[in-house]
Formats: structure tokens, sequence, C-alpha cells
């Protein structure tokens, strides 16, 4: 089973069920008002470009956003929300000197939808290391997430690396929460999405957040203007990857953190 914890429930508890299940829910971690905002700010762009990733495995009934900060400035209270980023240094910072985006995309999920092929996100990475996550999600319900709707699939234990061919349908569950809650899960843990039975399209905002010393599924020094990175405050810059790994990795001659090449 996937639980589901209250949002008075401490960071080390929620990390100790996400390490222990490869999933966990937290309940209405943020209030409507917020998500309201960023749905507002996320209609157009859904209506002007949200087909751009359709495709077989995404879905042709599905709508996806990339480059959310350049989209929404409502979402950063998100993607940069502090518990996410308690959790988020519970589990990639014993391997990292710092963590950063991996991607930030808006899923909206139309009536008809077919169940998502079940995958793990860091299998776009090309090896392993036991021992080490490389990544972690944060999928915000922007919608309530039911079974009808299409709620988020997950196979609670499956970070332990089991064939995704393996996964008989009885040891999926479904996400199921309330707009303002989220759903944390590892990189290698297999999930997917759901199939939209109801009459309404749902919505998801998932953020992953990688470690530092690896290259970022989202490129967000393309993605997101110059410009537009520069108008946000110093912590979600370095989110985006504006900071090097350390005093050698990605380092840049005005970087106030960095040691140009070693001089």
């Amino acid at each position: 089973m996937l639980q589901t914890l209250d949002n008075q429930s401490s960071s080390e508890d929620i990390a100790s069920v996400l390490m222990r299940d490869g999933g966990v829910i937290v309940a209405n971690q943020v209030q409507g008002d917020l998500i309201d905002k960023i749905n507002t700010e996320l209609l157009t762009p859904f209506n002007n470009q949200g087909d751009k990733f359709q495709n077989n495995f995404n879905g042709y009934k599905t709508l996806r956003l990339s480059g959310i900060l350049g989209l929404s400035r409502t979402s950063a209270d998100l993607i940069a929300h502090p518990r996410v980023m308690e959790i988020a240094d519970a589990i990639l910072q014993p391997n990292c000197v710092n963590y950063r985006i991996g991607s930030c995309t808006a899923i909206k999920i139309h009536p008809g939808e077919g169940s998502q092929e079940l995958h793990r996100d860091d299998d776009l990475y090309p090896i392993r290391i036991p021992g080490v996550e490389f990544q972690i999600s944060a999928m915000w319900a922007l919608d309530d997430f039911t079974e009808e709707n299409g709620a988020t699939r997950v196979v609670p234990g499956s970070h332990n690396l089991q064939e995704i061919s393996s996964v008989k349908e009885n040891n999926v569950v479904q996400a199921v929460m309330a707009k303002g809650s989220v759903l944390y899960y590892l990189g290698s843990t297999i999930h997917g999405g759901g199939a939209n039975l109801s009459r309404l399209p749902r919505s998801g905002l998932i953020n992953t957040y990688s470690l530092g010393w690896l290259r970022q599924e989202e490129n967000q020094y393309l993605t997101i203007s110059r410009e537009i990175a520069d108008s946000y405050p110093e912590h979600i810059r370095r989110l985006m990857g504006y900071q090097s790994h350390g005093k050698y990795l990605g380092v840049y001659p005005d970087d106030p953190d960095g040691n140009w090449f070693g001089a």
C-alpha cells in the first residue's frame, strides 16, 4: 500500500517512509488558493502548447508543459517548498554537495486517456550505483486525484529494482489525494499516469530533483531565458542549476562558491 501522512508529520518521518516504500503521500501540504493561482497561470499555456509532447508514451489525450518557471511564477512556491527541500536534503545530500531541478512538468490528463506505461524516471541514466538514489520526484495534485480520473499509479517497494515486466496488477496502487497534496517517490520507483475514466481532466505538477553531479533531464539554461532566471531569488536560481557542485565541477569565474580550476 501507499501510506498517507498528514502535513504535520516530520520531514524525518516522511523521508523514512519514502525510503522504506519508495513512495509516500503528504495530504493537504498547501492551501487551495495557491493551487488555484497556479492553475490560472497554466491555463493559457496548456491551451496553446500542451499538445507539444504528445506521443505513444505520453498519450494523445494528455497535455504537457515544460519550462514551468517560465510559465508560472507561483509554481516556484511548490518547486522550492521548504518541506520538499527537507525531503530532498534527506534523500539526496548524502551523495552530493548540492542537488538541482531535474525537470519540471505540468500534466493534464483528459477524459479517455489510458494508463501510461509503467516506468522508472531514473532509467534515463545509463548506470546505477547500489545504495545511491539519483533523484526524487514530487507530484503535486493541482486537482483532486481519484481512481476514476487517473491518479498516478505507483508500485510500492519497486525501488528494490525488480523488473518492470514482473509487476502484477494487484501490486499497483493509485495515489489518491486531495488538491494541494503531494506524492513523493524515488527515481527508482516504478510508476505511471493512470487512465482518466471521468468526465473532467485532472492536472498535476511533477518536479524532479537530481544529484548535483548529474546532467539535468530538462536543460534549464536553454528552457528558461536568462532574463527570467535572473528575476528569481538566489535559492531558485541555484535549484535551476546556477551553482557549481563543490569547488571543481561546473565552476565559472564569478561563482562565489567555486574554485576556478583550482587557482
